[in-house]
């Protein structure tokens, strides 16, 4: 009797091959010697079958056939890939196979390409199965993930949420575009003068699409606020330093009308005010220009876009300046008293291993690489067994992987860059604590732990093109700069009273690297803190106790204005996605959904990318600025205006996080089911009932408007 091992592609089930040191033959599909045979998938063998093959009379799209809710679903062989089905079909049903491993990746997605295979090959009950479920593809691994390996059984949960997701989509697909189409299609292949339109929406993308329009139009609607703050230009030793006023509890300005925040006025003619107030009737103001400078917290672009087009080309980190003026008054005879000198060091860890969301925003702000190239180079590296699993939501690693984590750190003293870091970890032992600190922790991990580089395959380094290159080596630098110390910094805080008003400043100098030098300085990044002061002004501050007086030389006014939100880039979409969250008003609701996010680390690229294809987005490939189409906010509009929920975060996390519940085995998959038949049977009719295409009309006008028309016969 022999073992079948199958995997998800046929570059994986090489190295299966070769683990078991399988030297049998290769015949069409397959790898057989005289105890084992090892076989693939090629992805999906398999899908879910159209409406038309439950009855033909619903390949014409109708009203009156929705909504689409089958009781049993039917699924087909995909016909590209029949032959190796039956490849595989044929090893799966062999009398003489005697256990199946299930090899397919380690994940909801993998488990559902290998159980449809299962279920359309109709393999006997009498079979064992066995799921390996494995972190890289290192012979070492694949070898633990063999002798491991669980019944399938044990996998079954996770099993009906892979089915629950597909048909989730499906559903929600096949039922909201038909009904959408059929009632809007018109209206806007009218407005847009195309022959044809069909209005695709989905549980995940149509979301995303909210999330972009949604933020284009606040920058669009933002109203710029000027404001004024003011500050001292305090002497100290042979230099001076800054302190910012600001309106705290006990002084005259605490919480005034006056005021657009603590530290700054709606008014010049009130911040003057205030100077004089400090100065005593000293101050002598010397109108100047200069740049103005941005409220804190409030974004950091000051963008008009006139198009989407010209949104694109125009986003730079050169926009948000503005020329505003400046206002400087000299004083004399005043001095402030110090109220409190707190100093103290901190110390700044290194960040937490990458998931693929933190990779995917890394690679898109360094490289200017899209969230989907950005996954193909990251396999590319797990296939060459150069990392671990990269479709992974955690940022920590397993206690078990901890124990193993000298072998890692081992083999990268073969990269020249690294080496040096390498044998520093290796000397000092700090690998040995790391599962005491907050790295490793087995309650952060679902499926897979953090991207890391496994040390091995770098062999095929020299292959790589460059930017895969790059995209490994920020995995290698964030993995090792864990093992080093935290970056020490000598802070300074001072509270100045100033006439009865507050001044406050602050210091701040790298005192001890540690990690930093691995990760901050790679890449021709600028440091991660750009130190205002030098080390003498900090240790002259340093000197200074509460009741010392200091002089005042000058105030300044600066003028400056609040600015927009910033439009997402690819990476940061890729964020807000998996920190759905974030974007969720009510506390319960976000707690209770925290982790789930907007679709999965496996098809959040993806739906970026059908997004862009559908021309309902464009993804600037310069700056990775993504912004919306015409079509899209028509779509959007469209939306908004039958199945609003569609565009909540609430709803498609929510969702999200049922499939998790059926994955632990909290909730069932019938009640699951039914939850999702409800929402769409009553979606549904809902929109059936609605006579608002007209009104429409008036909500494409208003988008319509920031976009340039067509030039006079071209299509547009």
């Amino acid at each position: 009797m022999k073992n079948l091992y199958i995997a998800e592609k046929p570059s994986v089930a090489r190295e299966f091959a070769k683990a078991l040191k399988i030297s049998g033959g290769s015949k069409d599909g397959y790898i057989e010697s005289n105890d084992s045979i090892v076989t693939w998938c090629v992805g999906h063998l398999v899908t879910m079958s159209y409406p038309e093959e439950y009855d033909p009379a619903l390949k014409k799209w109708t009203v009156e056939t929705l909504p689409f809710l089958p009781e049993q679903f039917k699924y087909q062989v995909i016909d590209g890939v029949a032959k190796q089905f039956q490849i595989v079909k044929g090893l799966l049903t062999r009398e003489d196979v005697a256990c199946i491993y299930v090899c397919t990746d380690s994940g909801r997605e993998g488990e559902y390409i290998y159980r449809l295979v299962d279920q359309m090959a109709e393999v006997p009950d009498s079979k064992e199965r066995r799921r390996v479920w494995i972190d890289s593809q290192t012979e070492e691994e694949i070898l633990r993930g063999i002798k491991e390996a669980k019944q399938l059984s044990e996998y079954d949960n996770l099993c009906a949420s892979a089915y629950l997701r597909a048909k989730e989509d499906y559903l929600m697909g096949i039922n909201f575009s038909r009904i959408l189409t059929l009632k809007y299609s018109y209206a806007v292949k009218n407005y847009l003068g195309k022959d044809r339109c069909v209005i695709s929406v989905g549980r995940v993308m149509t979301c995303v699409l909210g999330m972009i329009v949604k933020r284009e139009r606040e920058i669009r609607q933002f109203v710029k606020t000027p404001f004024y703050r003011v500050i001292g230009d305090v002497a100290l030793a042979d230099s001076t330093f800054d302190a910012e006023w600001k309106a705290v509890e006990g002084t005259k300005y605490f919480e005034s009308p006056l005021l657009y925040k603590e530290n700054g006025f709606k008014e010049e003619k009130d911040a003057r005010r205030l100077v004089e107030e400090m100065s005593g009737g000293t101050a002598v103001f010397r109108d100047g220009n200069g740049a103005g400078e941005k409220a804190p917290g409030d974004g950091a672009e000051d963008e008009k876009p006139v198009d989407s087009q010209a949104a694109n080309a125009n986003d730079s980190d050169e926009n948000g300046k503005k020329n505003a003026g400046d206002r400087r008054a000299d004083v004399s005879n005043v001095t402030a008293v110090i109220e409190k000198a707190e100093k103290k060091k901190e110390n700044k860890n290194a960040p937490l291993l990458y998931n693929l969301a933190e990779l995917q925003n890394d690679c898109s702000r360094l490289f200017k690489i899209s969230p989907d190239q950005t996954l193909q180079i990251v396999q590319e590296l797990y296939e060459k067994k150069m990392v671990t699993y990269p479709r992974t939501d955690a940022r920590v690693l397993s206690t078990a992987v901890s124990k193993e984590i000298y072998k890692n750190i081992s083999g990268l003293k073969n990269i020249p860059s690294m080496k040096q870091f390498a044998d520093n970890i290796l000397q000092s032992g700090s690998y040995k604590g790391i599962a005491k600190t907050r790295y490793v922790n087995d309650k952060q991990i679902t499926d897979h732990y953090a991207i890391i580089p496994t040390g091995q395959g770098l062999n095929a380094f020299g292959s790589l093109n460059d930017v895969a290159k790059k995209v490994y080596e920020i995995i290698v630098r964030r993995f090792l700069s864990i093992f080093y110390p935290p970056a020490v910094y000598q802070k300074v805080a001072l509270t100045l009273n100033c006439n009865g008003e507050k001044l406050f400043a602050n210091f701040k100098v790298l005192v001890e690297p540690g990690y930093l030098p691995i990760t901050v300085y790679s890449f021709g990044n600028k440091k991660e803190e750009e130190e205002k002061y030098s080390k003498e002004m900090v240790d002259a501050a340093m000197q200074l106790k509460k009741g010392v007086k200091l002089s005042l030389n000058s105030f300044e006014i600066k003028e400056g204005e609040t600015s927009p939100p910033k439009r997402y880039s690819s990476g940061t979409l890729i964020l807000a996605m998996e920190n759905a969250g974030q974007l969720i008003e009510d506390e319960e609701l976000r707690a209770q959904i925290k982790g789930s996010g907007i679709g999965t680390s496996a098809t959040r690229a993806e739906i970026i990318k059908k997004l862009v294809n559908n021309k309902y987005l464009d993804l600037n490939k310069k700056t990775q600025i993504i912004t919306p189409t015409l079509m899209g906010e028509m779509i959007h509009d469209v939306v908004a205006s039958s199945i609003g929920s569609l565009l909540n975060p609430e709803l498609t996390a929510s969702w999200e996080k049922g499939l998790s519940y059926v994955a632990e085995g909290s909730i069932t998959e019938d009640e699951y089911m039914k939850k999702l038949e409800d929402y769409i049977q009553k979606r549904t009719d809902a929109v059936k009932g609605l006579n608002n295409q007209y009104q429409l009309r008036t909500y494409f006008d208003y988008a319509a408007q920031f976009y340039k028309k067509p030039a006079k016969g071209k299509k547009g």
